[in-house]
């Protein structure tokens, strides 16, 4: 789809395309949070979280333009279009995108239109996913005596569209981090048991990742597609042995973060 140029607006503000992070609101970074308190104009994805959400001033303009699985509220070239044509009226426009823009976020994609479009931006990094889920549920990605590999992949694809070099991901030293592979968790599972990956290579699916309600699912990857089924969404699943060290070294209190948040509402 071509852009719309529309006639009459020659002052151009700019775009921030910014990581909102996995959802707990201090996560944020510090030029996150700057950005967004001097915001005009808001398009959000529905992965950011009502508590972050709730920092962008009142005065902004917000914009709903989240995807989750089969449920888009926004097409990709609508959201490209609104970038440039709010940018276009001179406005301080933040993309906020959960996790980071630049891992399975589209935000290249963004990007590449403004650049296009000749619409000055910035892109803040957020902490992916992966990172912050992995840190909460209390699973190193990495570690000396069980990963010195981690990759990142998407599972968010039609199931004869799943054409990755699986034999890639047969190693027991390296981890491996699915994102949006719910819906395609007995896929991924049969193609690393074909490739040669252990059938029992623990496994953990992290719902709601850093929030008050996260939810950690454990199993071995021959169950992943019960366990994934158990979990609601949005959940991250991580493959490899470092998962057993989540009975050791998990840290992270849900109900505790509820009782934080209640009372930083309340206030």
């Amino acid at each position: 789809m071509d852009l719309v140029t529309l006639p009459g607006l020659t002052q151009t503000g700019k775009v921030w395309l910014v990581g909102a992070g996995p959802g707990d609101p201090e996560l944020l970074t510090v030029k996150a949070l700057r950005v967004l308190e001097q915001a005009e104009v808001v398009l959000f994805d529905a992965l950011v979280s009502a508590e972050i959400m709730a920092l962008v001033p009142r005065s902004c303009e917000t914009i709903a333009v989240g995807k989750r699985a089969d449920k888009h509220s926004a097409a990709q070239d609508q959201i490209n279009q609104l970038l440039v044509t709010k940018a276009a009226t001179g406005k301080r426009v933040v993309r906020l995108k959960g996790g980071d823009p630049y891992i399975f976020g589209r935000g290249g994609e963004e990007v590449q239109v403004l650049a296009q479009a000749n619409i000055e931006f910035e892109v803040v990094p957020g902490i992916t996913a992966a990172s912050g889920g992995a840190a909460y549920a209390g699973i190193p990605l990495t570690h000396r005596d069980f990963a010195q590999d981690v990759s990142f992949i998407t599972g968010h694809c039609q199931a004869d569209k799943l054409d990755l070099d699986w034999a890639q991901y047969r190693h027991a030293n390296r981890t491996l981090v699915v994102y949006m592979g719910h819906k395609n968790a007995q896929i991924i599972s049969d193609n690393l048991i074909n490739a040669g990956r252990s059938a029992s290579t623990p496994i953990a699916v992290i719902a709601n990742a850093t929030r008050p309600n996260q939810q950690v699912f454990t199993g071995d990857l021959q169950s992943l597609a019960q366990v994934s089924a158990n979990a609601p969404t949005p959940a991250l699943i991580i493959i490899g042995d470092v998962v057993t060290l989540a009975s050791q070294l998990s840290w992270f209190n849900p109900m505790a973060a509820s009782e934080l948040t209640a009372v930083l509402n309340i206030n």
